[in-house]
C-alpha cells in the first residue's frame, strides 16, 4: 500500500475495483483454512460484486453517484464525498435506495460514507478545543482517498465483553480496541471489531471507538486509518444462512448468485497507526459526539432497505404471477400494504435528510429525530414486508427440491411437469423467483434485508433512546395545556420557545 503522499490513477471501473483487491497480503480464515485469494473465492466474490456495482452507478448515473470534491476539484465517487450542502446527504440517499435495487443486498460502502462525514465534523471540533491538527490529518486523507477512488470500511463495534462493564473495566482489555503502547512514529493497537460490513472488500479501514467514553478510557478513544492489508490483522469471515449454496453447481438455488453482503470478524494484534493517520488520541470526551453522528448518518442510511424492498416486492408480485394468482384482490391488497411500509422507510428516511443542518465544520448533518425514526421502522417493517413476500410465495419456497434434482437426466422431467405455474411461464423461471425470496428473506440476503436491519446502527432501544432525548414532551404539554384552558399563556411565547427537534422542523431557511 503507497502512501499517501504518493498520487496515482484512481480505480475508475467495476473491473478495475475487483482487480485492486488481488494480491493482497490478507490472512482471511474461513472454516478452519487460510483463503488463498479473496477474489476467487465463490462465498466472497458475490460480496465484491456487490461493491464493484457503486463504481458501476458512478460511471452510469454521475450525477446520482458522483460529485466535485471540494478538496481535489475532480469529480468523485460520492462514498467518499463530504456532504456540503442539504442535497448532498438527500443524493446520499437516493443512490442507496438505486443501489439496493441494483444488488437486492448490502453493497457494503455506507458504513465508510457515513465514517467520513462523522469524523470531518468531529476533528473540526477537537482541533477547536485542544488545538490538534487532527482535521488538517483527515482532510489530507480524504482527498488520498478521492484521488485513487479508494473503498473505505469503518470499524467501530466492538466485541464489548460484559456490558455492564466499562472499557477500563474488563477482566481482558482486548475486549476493546486500545492502544497497547506509543513510539514517536505512532501507535500500536489491540482487540477486535466484530460483524465488520465489506472489511476484506475495502482498501483502507477507519478504526473509531464505539461508546461513550470515561478519563479512565482514554487508550481506548484511538481513531485512525489502517490498510486492510496492514500487518497484525486476522480476518475471520463471517458465516451467513444458505453461504455454502454459492460453492455448489448451478445458480438456481442460491437466489441471488451474482450479489452478496460480506461480514467479517477483524482482530488487531499490535497492529501500527502513523502519527499522520491518527485522528484521535485520547480525547474521550469527543468519542460520544463522533458516535452519535455516525449513527445519526448511518441509521437515515437504512433507506437502502427500501431499494431491497423494491427488489422483494417484485419477486412477490412476480410469484403471484407465475401462480395465476396476481387478479385476486387479496393478493393486490398484500402488495399495496408492501409498498406502503416500504415508502415509510424511504419517507422518513429522505426526511432526515432533507432536514439536515450545516455543523461548525460546515458538513451538513441529518435530523437526529428523524433518522432514528428511520433506522426504527427498519428493525420491524422489512420483517411484515417479508412476511408477507413469504405468503404470496408459498410453501413451495422453503421445500423446492435442488437444482441438481431439477438438472437431473433421471427425475427431472418429473419436476419440469408438476413445479409447473402458469402454462406460458418456464417452470425454471418460477423456481428462480421462489429461491429470489427464499434468498432475501430467508437465506444469504436475508442477513442484510432482516438481522442487520434488526441490530446495524444500533438496536432498536438505541433508537428509542435518541428518539425518547429529543420527543420534548414539556413543550407539547403546553401546546396541550394552552388548547385546554388550563394554563394560559402567550401564543407569542409558546412560538418563542420552538427549539432543538421542532426548531428544526419549522426552519424556514430552506
Amino acid at each position: 500500500m503507497q502512501t499517501i503522499d504518493e498520487v496515482t490513477e484512481g480505480i475508475s471501473t467495476a473491473e478495475a475495483y475487483i482487480e485492486s483487491l488481488r494480491g493482497r497480503a490478507l490472512k482471511v480464515y474461513l472454516f478452519g483454512e487460510l483463503v488463498a485469494d479473496i477474489v476467487e473465492h465463490p462465498m466472497i466474490r458475490p460480496s465484491i460484486n456487490a461493491v464493484a456495482e457503486t463504481f458501476q452507478l458512478a460511471l452510469q448515473e454521475p450525477e446520482l453517484a458522483t460529485a466535485i470534491s471540494p478538496f481535489t476539484g475532480k469529480r468523485v465517487n460520492r462514498f467518499l464525498h463530504i456532504a456540503q450542502k442539504r442535497e448532498d446527504v438527500v443524493l446520499q440517499n437516493k443512490m442507496q435506495r438505486r443501489l439496493g435495487q441494483l444488488t437486492g443486498t448490502c453493497f457494503q460502502r455506507c458504513v465508510g460514507m457515513d465514517a467520513f462525514n462523522a469524523l470531518y465534523s468531529t476533528t473540526f471540533e477537537i482541533d477547536a478545543c485542544y488545538h490538534t491538527n487532527y482535521h488538517t490529518r483527515f482532510r489530507k486523507f480524504i482527498a488520498y482517498t478521492q484521488n485513487h477512488n479508494f473503498v473505505i470500511g469503518g470499524a467501530m463495534t466492538d466485541v464489548k465483553g460484559d456490558r455492564s462493564l466499562a472499557p477500563h473495566q474488563q477482566a481482558d482489555p482486548d475486549l476493546f480496541v486500545h492502544i497497547t503502547r506509543r513510539t514517536s512514529e505512532g501507535v500500536y493497537i489491540t482487540g477486535a471489531k466484530a460483524h465488520q460490513t465489506g472489511c476484506l472488500n475495502s482498501h483502507w479501514l477507519l478504526v473509531m471507538p464505539t461508546m461513550r467514553l470515561t478519563d479512565n478510557d482514554r487508550n481506548y478513544a484511538i481513531v485512525g486509518a489502517i490498510p486492510v492489508d496492514a500487518k497484525g490483522i486476522t480476518y475471520i469471515y463471517g458465516r451467513q444462512s444458505c453461504d455454502t449454496r454459492s460453492m455448489e453447481t448451478g445458480d438456481i438455488d442460491s437466489g441471488n448468485a451474482h450479489y452478496g453482503g460480506q461480514e467479517a470478524m477483524v482482530i488487531f494484534e499490535e497492529v501500527f497507526i502513523p502519527n499522520e493517520l491518527i485522528f484521535m488520541d485520547g480525547e474521550y470526551e469527543f468519542a460520544s459526539m463522533l458516535v452519535e453522528r455516525f449513527t445519526c448518518y448511518h441509521r437515515r442510511s437504512y433507506v437502502c432497505k427500501s431499494g431491497v424492498g423494491d427488489v422483494l416486492i417484485g419477486a412477490a408480485a412476480t410469484i403471484a404471477e407465475f401462480n395465476g394468482a396476481d387478479k385476486a384482490s387479496h393478493i393486490k391488497d398484500k402488495l399495496v400494504e408492501m409498498t406502503h411500509l416500504n415508502e415509510t422507510i424511504y419517507a422518513t428516511g429522505i426526511a432526515a435528510s432533507y432536514q439536515s443542518k450545516p455543523t461548525l465544520s460546515g458538513t451538513y448533518l441529518a435530523d437526529d429525530m428523524l433518522a432514528n425514526v428511520c433506522k426504527h421502522h427498519v428493525t420491524r417493517l422489512p420483517y411484515e414486508i417479508s412476511r408477507l413476500a413469504q405468503d404470496l410465495a408459498g410453501g413451495l419456497m422453503v421445500t423446492l427440491p435442488s437444482e441438481q434434482d431439477f438438472r437431473s437426466e433421471t427425475v427431472g422431467h418429473l419436476l419440469e411437469k408438476y413445479l409447473k405455474g402458469r402454462a406460458d411461464v418456464p417452470t425454471e423461471h418460477r423456481m428462480r423467483i421462489l429461491r429470489l425470496i427464499e434468498n432475501m428473506t430467508l437465506g444469504r440476503n436475508a442477513v442484510g434485508y432482516l438481522t442487520e436491519s434488526m441490530h446495524g446502527a444500533g438496536s432498536p432501544q438505541a433508537q428509542r433512546i435518541q428518539i425518547a432525548r429529543q420527543m420534548q414532551l414539556d413543550f407539547k404539554k403546553q401546546l396541550a395545556k394552552e388548547l385546554a384552558g388550563i394554563k394560559k399563556r402567550q401564543k407569542d411565547m409558546l412560538i418563542k420557545e420552538i427549539s432543538d427537534y421542532f426548531g428544526r422542523v419549522f426552519d424556514t431557511n430552506v
